[in-house]
């Protein structure tokens, strides 16, 4: 994983303006939206104007992936055929069941890579061979739909969504798949959204969807390695290093052992930070 995925800020594919205003947002990510963002009749106008924009250029470093509607709907299989002529860099479909939504998408846009909405029991309770298919690049779970599906009450700590949550993470990282955590719908509530983002990263997310730009400074403060934690990094490879040129097998750094998957952990930290002041200078 060499780019930073913290923040994936959707945008609908039907507004002109807001598509032109994410060019010079601090996402990681934009999720052009044709599906939810989009009323119905104005679907298969969007597809021209995102085709349009996306082609314009402009977007720089940010990854473009382009949320379609269903193929179980009436404008999704016109979506995938747009979609595999768009200037993007990933398809993503949405409610994916199981492997079998993945071979129906793929071979319909057979040169590009393809994220899944994990959003339904099904498709949690079928995560591992989801995240197995060779054409899936990145999950990304809908929280909300997934809450509705299960009956869920919905509280701050999400502890009725813990298990789909962690499933994901397990599936993602069997496999070697992103996995970006849902949406926070209370776009004002920073003190929330920060909570949310906090626990998703200790979960083991790589970054949070967002639904407004407000919310891309917080996610990616949560998603980035602090300062002290890149300190700490350092200072624990430095101190491994040494430790093997000695002959020892574990350093010892601020009274806590340093072994191999430390160093491993502190590698990864320091890898994402680089690309994080890689993306932001560019």
């Amino acid at each position: 994983m060499t780019r930073p995925y913290r923040s994936a800020l959707y945008i609908p594919g039907s507004k002109p303006r807001a598509l032109d205003k994410a060019r010079g947002l601090a996402t990681d990510v934009i999720l052009f939206d044709l599906e939810d963002a989009v009323a119905p009749d104005e679907k298969p106008s969007a597809r021209v104007t995102l085709a349009a924009e996306l082609a314009k250029g402009g977007y720089g470093p940010r990854m473009r992936i382009v949320r379609i509607n269903g193929l179980d709907t009436e404008w999704g299989a016109d979506d995938a055929q747009a979609a595999a002529e768009m200037e993007c860099d990933a398809v993503l479909l949405p409610k994916v069941n199981g492997p079998g939504d993945l071979d129906a998408i793929s071979g319909m846009v057979p040169d590009k890579p393809v994220w899944a909405m994990m959003e339904s029991p099904r498709g949690i309770l079928n995560a591992a061979a989801i995240a197995a298919h060779p054409a899936l690049e990145g999950f990304v779970i809908g929280t909300n739909d997934l809450a509705k599906d299960l009956g869920t009450r919905t509280t701050p700590d999400r502890a009725a969504l813990w298990t789909a949550l962690q499933t994901c993470v397990l599936a993602a990282r069997a496999h070697g798949v992103v996995v970006l955590d849902g949406v926070y719908n209370a776009f004002k509530d920073e003190e929330g959204l920060r909570a949310e983002c906090e626990q998703g990263r200790d979960f083991g997310m790589d970054g949070k969807t967002l639904i407004h730009p407000a919310q891309l400074e917080i996610a990616n403060a949560v998603f980035a390695p602090t300062e002290a934690e890149v300190d700490l990094a350092r200072r624990q490879i430095e101190a491994y290093d040494a430790a093997i040129a000695e002959g020892q097998a574990v350093a010892v750094v601020d009274g806590k052992i340093v072994e191999n998957l430390h160093v491993a952990t502190a590698r990864a930290t320091l890898a994402k930070a680089e690309a994080i002041a890689e993306l932001e200078s560019a």
